[in-house]
């Protein structure tokens, strides 16, 4: 992912209407939902919601398509795992000790003693 993607994506996902609509798709998985369903369980007006969809579709962490007349739009998960795959690449790179791939030292923690 190139930074300037990665801004989009973090702009996007930086309000709350838009990233309660992003969470419900992602807990909703391929079969998302349509703007109709969105604006009655997220209690969104239809206009207000169409921003949003169009902000997080523009940055590409929705996808739609098209299902008679209906339009269902669900989360673009491979794109918000490119994301925090871009904002962890470098992890523990300048760190005294290595890391494995979830960041977590490689070695025990240090423990400081104390004196008697």
């Amino acid at each position: 992912m190139k930074i300037n993607d990665a801004i989009v994506a973090l702009g996007a996902l930086a309000s709350q209407p838009r990233l309660a609509v992003y969470r419900l798709l992602v807990k909703r998985g391929p079969d998302g939902y349509t703007p109709t369903e969105l604006a009655l369980r997220l209690a969104v007006p239809a206009p207000t919601l169409s921003f949003h969809l169009r902000g997080l579709e523009h940055a590409r962490l929705v996808v739609s398509r098209r299902d008679g007349r209906n339009l269902h739009y669900r989360a673009n998960l491979e794109r918000v795992r490119g994301l925090v795959g871009f904002l962890t690449e470098n992890c523990c790179s300048l760190a005294a000790e290595p890391c494995d791939a979830n960041c977590r030292p490689l070695s025990a923690p240090r423990t400081e003693r104390r004196r008697a």
